[in-house]
């Protein structure tokens, strides 16, 4: 019944992709999302060392035989990796699925191709996306405003991203920004998706590894709870509302440039927020859909409970003849 292009092409059970989320993206999280039926993403920017980075692609595949992907952002947040050395640890280590961000993957689509990685490129627009398309990206993820993260700076919703970018693309298109549910992802499908990812969702996850006071914290937020941060740089972030947060957006506000804003949007203040606990220690990435979160379950359980709802939403659209 949820057969779709991307299950045939990345040879998984189900349409469902972890997003690469920066310090959370793990051996562990990743091999849970694979065994459960769906495809676990490694994030490489959270590895400052390929040996790091190795060591986890290995210890990936101690946890699961299923097929596992590697986010692999195109301008890291954190201290540059070399791309092209990641991309070949990624090629030694028998991984075949990865997720580009953040810039064109064009200068980099020779290398991943001649190991024969399928490649997935998330964009915010379906002009971004064409052009993924145009330099030989197998598929392509197209993020709504309600993502958590970077939504891009035109603020199109999920509902209208979706079917545009369906009817414009011949790749398989993958949906990400509100869908946390059974019901999220039956309606992608109705609106051309061939799966969808999900990152907040996956966030309040037994297996994710985020100190638990973050995670209690976490589900006590509702969908108005998130602040857009960084768009006078350029550089918008959903995120969640805090301290920190806060104290960015009136920073914005005033004019301040990057060299003062930094200091509190660092990714390793977000790092050390989801170790310790506190809260008010840095930013971290979330969506809206944040408001729909109300248990923190095993990956196996969410996986269940989506593919049941989804079968059950779908059931209760079918017209009757």
């Amino acid at each position: 019944m949820f057969t779709t292009k991307i299950t045939e092409l990345f040879q998984i059970k189900y349409p469902i992709i972890k997003g690469g989320m920066l310090w959370l993206s793990t051996a562990e999280l990743a091999a849970a999302v694979s065994s459960a039926g769906g495809l676990g993403i490694i994030s490489a920017a959270t590895f400052d060392t390929r040996e790091k980075f190795q060591a986890e692609l290995r210890k990936a595949k101690t946890l699961t035989d299923k097929p596992i992907g590697v986010n692999l952002p195109l301008f890291p947040a954190i201290k540059p990796i070399n791309i092209d050395e990641y991309i070949q640890t990624i090629a030694d280590e028998g991984v075949t699925i990865v997720e580009t961000a953040g810039r064109n993957p064009e200068p980099h689509m020779d290398n991943l191709k001649k190991h024969g990685i399928k490649v997935i490129h998330k964009t915010t627009a379906v002009r971004y996306a064409l052009k993924a398309e145009s330099v030989g990206c197998d598929a392509v993820i197209i993020d709504g405003f309600e993502c958590g993260g970077h939504p891009g700076e035109e603020d199109i919703t999920s509902l209208v991203l979706i079917p545009l970018a369906a009817s414009a693309l011949k790749i398989p298109v993958i949906a990400a920004g509100g869908i946390g549910n059974g019901s999220g992802l039956a309606a992608a499908l109705a609106l051309g998706a061939e799966a969808v990812l999900m990152g907040t969702r996956f966030m309040l996850s037994r297996e994710a590894p985020m100190h638990d006071n973050i995670k209690k914290h976490l589900l006590g937020l509702q969908e108005t709870d998130t602040v857009i941060i960084l768009r006078s740089l350029g550089n918008s972030i959903r995120v969640i509302r805090n301290e920190v947060s806060e104290e960015i957006l009136r920073l914005e506000s005033n004019g301040a440039g990057i060299d003062e804003i930094i200091k509190l949007a660092q990714g390793t203040r977000g790092r050390e927020m989801m170790e310790s606990g506190n809260i008010s220690a840095g930013i971290l990435a979330c969506g809206q859909v944040i408001g729909l979160c109300n248990d923190i379950p095993s990956v196996k359980d969410i996986m269940q409970n989506i593919m049941r709802e989804a079968a059950a939403a779908s059931k209760r659209l079918q017209v009757q003849n």
